[in-house]
């Protein structure tokens, strides 16, 4: 055990110890939740879970409920635990607060936001612009698609903002998760044009204009999705 310079029991330290595995233990399932390794309606068994990152029981319960508290996984009385599934309405939803979040965001970083930045977004345009041939461009056009609006956030300055836009990014996920269409190549040219139209105007500092230009965006992303669910649902 561990003793201070009196040669006290440091009990603090077990503590801690044990806090870092329970936040281990939430970071990984919340990864493989994120990344689709485990997908909506997918069961988790916690005695599976423990054998397979090698800890105990109790930091599994625990990420368990950190993970329900945020929405992520949902706990059904006699059922079992799931990972979560979201529905057309919740999309709605989800969507209404994301683009209210990234409008007011937008309104601050139109004064806040820095040439790096916005050299930043033209080189994630030009990304944004290469052609894709397979899963792997896919998962890095979505990352910097994901990059891009998560700089107009942070260049808000709002950090309570921004601490609300990126638990919400969570369930945009995984509403995309349920939502993948073999037709979104078809859809990547009007999403550049919504882009730049950010960008462009972002540089130009026309805070209606980029506001107008992020809901018509959001908006449109919303519906894709919400047909997504409703195509899956049929």
């Amino acid at each position: 055990m561990d003793r201070d310079p009196l040669g006290m029991i440091n009990t603090e330290l077990a503590k801690l110890r044990r806090d870092r595995l329970v936040d281990g233990v939430y970071k990984s399932l919340r990864q493989a939740i994120l990344n689709a390794a485990m997908r909506p309606g997918e069961r988790l068994k916690p005695d599976s879970l423990s054998e397979k990152l090698g800890v105990s029981l109790t930091p599994v319960r625990q990420a368990i409920q950190q993970l329900a508290t945020e929405g992520l996984v949902e706990i059904r009385s006699r059922s079992g635990t799931f990972v979560a599934t979201l529905s057309a309405l919740d999309i709605e939803e989800t969507f209404e607060i994301r683009c209210a979040l990234e409008c007011l965001a937008a309104e601050k970083a139109v004064k806040n936001i820095s040439r790096q930045n916005l050299r930043r977004l033209r080189h994630l345009l030009k990304s944004l612009g290469k052609p894709l041939k397979d899963g792997a461009d896919r998962t890095a056009h979505q990352e910097y698609n994901s990059e891009l609006h998560r700089i107009i956030i942070q260049a808000s300055g709002n950090k309570r903002l921004a601490e609300m836009y990126n638990a919400l990014s969570a369930h945009i996920k995984i509403a995309r998760i349920h939502s993948l269409r073999e037709d979104w190549l078809s859809r990547l040219d009007e999403e550049r044009e919504e882009h730049e139209q950010i960008v462009a105007n972002l540089e130009r500092g026309d805070v209606a204009a980029v506001k107008q230009a992020l809901t018509k965006h959001i908006s449109r992303a919303k519906d894709v999705l919400v047909a997504g669910i409703l195509k899956s649902a049929a």
